[in-house]
């Protein structure tokens, strides 16, 4: 049975001596006495710089989705192997398990999750457990606990622990009210689904947590991430990865949404460079604690089109998921991105043609493979 912390209102009085300078106890109930250090209501921004002998020590949770393992073989490359962990509460593929550290961590469980940043030194986090959109719709008891639940266990561990701490948002928390065409960072954002309130819920709540208790909060918003290592992991936006295994394979590929749903893609390569850029960027440089992110943005038929370049028998046809497309119609269609590349320099290397250059590449080789295998 799942047991759901609820944070506690906020207890501890103000001192109202004059000689007294001690603050008032300003954090839940479950952080007191478990560390001496209290955080003021006013503490201000605290980032910890890193020299270059001197790397963060790196903990992914949920690092076996979509975006865990590419973002550790990243990170290993900059910080070094033995400085960065996967974690995740499924067993890893033995090629995953043998390339760095893994340790199980279910961030449902606090202690759990607690003694893992303890143990293992842990200075920047990066959250990834959570439930995709077309997934989160079919079981919204399970994504509101892994979505919501989880992030109030990870955002009490990163205050009191003073970590640096990354968690992604999602063109799925705008809804059909927001501005789609392009879709500002500050609008009006009610979307229609359990993973898009779950994402919103982070931003605010990260946002708060850096205002209440100075926590060293960042987020992205991403747009659909598109990989060669990634099988479709139940998102919307996850069309656009099918379509390159069919092409390779099959000459064809039925779309589950309409040929003219506009929505803002990403190569993944853009992806993890832009979260460490966002990671690494001086506090100074940040005028917000959530970003969006952009490179393109297409439609199932120009992607199409842009295929039939590379595989000029290649044949679309469409059956449309309701729920897929009634969830993509409320999502933006263009992101405007200008403030993180005010702000930290954010410029993508992917456009269209070389995103389809790149998959078909990557798919094209392994085809082969298989065929003389």
């Amino acid at each position: 049975m799942l047991v759901i912390r609820m944070l506690s209102p906020f207890i501890g009085q103000m001192c109202h001596s004059p000689s007294c300078s001690c603050w008032p106890s300003v954090l839940p109930a479950r952080f007191l006495g478990l560390s001496p250090r209290q955080i003021p209501s006013d503490a201000g921004f605290h980032s910890v710089p890193f020299s270059e002998k001197d790397h963060p020590r790196v903990l992914i949770t949920g690092g076996l989705g979509q975006l865990g393992v590419g973002l550790a073989n990243f990170l290993r490359k900059r910080f070094g192997k033995h400085n960065v962990i996967l974690s995740d509460i499924r067993k890893p593929p033995n090629p995953i398990f043998q390339s760095g550290p893994f340790i199980y961590s279910d961030i449902l469980d606090y202690k759990n999750l607690r003694e893992v940043v303890v143990n293992n030194r842990i200075t920047w986090l990066f959250h990834y457990s959570a439930l995709l959109s077309a997934v989160g719709e079919t079981n919204v008891s399970l994504a509101r606990a892994v979505n919501i639940t989880g992030l109030h266990n990870v955002l009490d561990v990163a205050a009191e622990h003073n970590l640096r701490l990354f968690v992604p948002s999602t063109i799925g928390a705008f809804g059909p009210t927001s501005p789609r065409n392009p879709t500002p960072d500050l609008c009006i954002q009610r979307p229609r689904t359990i993973y898009g309130v779950s994402k919103v819920h982070a931003e605010l709540m990260g946002e708060y947590y850096y205002y209440r208790y100075g926590l060293d909060f960042r987020c992205l918003r991403y747009p659909g991430i598109i990989s060669a290592n990634s099988q479709p992991g139940g998102g919307t936006t996850d069309y656009a990865i099918q379509i390159f295994h069919d092409a390779t394979k099959k000459g064809k590929f039925e779309c589950n949404l309409k040929p003219g749903t506009r929505l803002p893609m990403m190569y993944i390569d853009d992806c993890l460079r832009a979260t460490l850029e966002v990671m690494e960027a001086p506090a100074d440089c940040l005028s917000l604690r959530t970003y969006n992110i952009s490179a393109m943005s297409f439609t199932p038929e120009e992607l199409a089109q842009e295929l039939l370049k590379h595989v000029p028998e290649f044949q679309m046809t469409y059956k449309v998921d309701s729920v897929r497309q009634a969830i993509a119609d409320s999502w933006p269609m263009n992101f405007d991105d200008s403030n993180a590349r005010k702000d930290w320099g954010w410029k993508h290397d992917f456009d269209l043609p070389e995103l389809v250059t790149t998959m078909m590449n990557s798919h094209g080789s392994e085809a082969r493979v298989a065929q003389a295998n």
